[in-house]
């Protein structure tokens, strides 16, 4: 791994009752692209609001760059660029105000770093007398990353910021991220979505959290544990809750066009399994063995910490 500018080590996080982080540990090398996979209440928001100084860590430390996030937080506010979920720029003033105003509060002009944001920000300039609160979704995304980058951070924090995003903006934004990375900026970014997973360098998969795995994308399928099977029938849903009710079936899941399943250490002979369903009425019914995805090992991973 490269050089080390992010850590974090034993980060916890409680809301009163509620543990928004358990014992979060990892480190990030320089010019990497981090991705932190998960659903909503995973945990990723309270982990980046932490690294970001914005929320103080119940346990233990981070660290960007050497500067601790508690005890230097001004100095880690000149490094950082931060890309909140929710859009957060002052909707009132124009796109040319925004990036004015971010401009100044870094004491930096727009001139010395615009060859940072230009292939995004020359996207904006035709709308750049428009008020920010009337802009697209994707234009919104476009302005904010520009404002988290006229002070040239060395790293970068986006806190899912394709969610809602049209897919061709999707595509260009990840493409836009490849371009950051090789100017040296350190990227995290995290996601709700499966497939972006592959675009990181590396991806932690985040539930209930915790870290429940960390590894470059290709590896992350070599965690699964067992076979999986794929079937479809006539009614995938009925084929679902069929399966479902099967004594040998550990997990069941609906995978677009099929139905994905594990069985338990007691497996049924598939063909006395197809039996069993296809007497339960499914019509139409085909079962083979897959190749895990992604996607199949976090759900896997999910229910070995529901069971925790």
């Amino acid at each position: 791994m490269n050089d080390i500018i992010v850590k974090a080590k034993g980060i916890a996080k409680s809301f009163k009752e509620t543990q928004a982080l358990s014992s979060v540990s990892f480190e990030i090398g320089k010019s990497e692209l981090m991705g932190f996979l998960g659903p909503d209440g995973a945990g990723k928001t309270t982990l980046f609001r932490i690294l970001s100084t914005l929320l103080l860590p119940s346990e233990g430390v981070a660290s960007l760059n050497g500067f601790d996030v508690v005890a230097d937080y001004r100095k880690i506010r000149h490094i950082l660029g931060y890309m909140p979920g929710r859009f957060s720029l002052y909707q009132d003033l124009t796109v040319a105000q925004n990036l004015k105003f971010y401009a100044q509060i870094f004491n930096v002009s727009i001139a010395e770093n615009y060859y940072l944001i230009k292939e995004i920000y020359s996207q904006l300039e035709p709308f750049s007398n428009r008020l920010a609160g009337k802009l697209s979704g994707g234009m919104k995304q476009k302005l904010a990353l520009s404002c988290a980058l006229i002070h040239k951070p060395e790293i970068l924090i986006l806190d899912e910021p394709t969610t809602g995003v049209d897919a061709i903006s999707r595509s260009e934004f990840w493409e836009m991220l490849k371009r950051l990375q090789k100017e040296g900026i350190t990227i995290l970014v995290s996601t709700p979505y499966m497939d972006e997973a592959s675009l990181c360098d590396r991806v932690a998969l985040v539930q209930q959290g915790r870290i429940m795995a960390m590894d470059v994308p290709a590896a992350i399928p070599g965690l699964f544990k067992g076979k999986l099977w794929a079937a479809s029938a006539g009614d995938n849903y009925k084929l679902l809750h069929d399966l479902r009710l099967l004594p040998s079936v550990e997990n069941a899941y609906l995978f677009g066009q099929k139905v994905h399943f594990t069985q338990s250490d007691l497996p049924e002979n598939p063909a006395i399994l197809s039996e069993n369903l296809r007497a339960a009425g499914n019509t139409a019914l085909l079962i083979s063995e897959v190749e895990p995805g992604v996607e199949d090992c976090f759900i896997s991973l999910m229910g070995q910490t529901e069971k925790v």
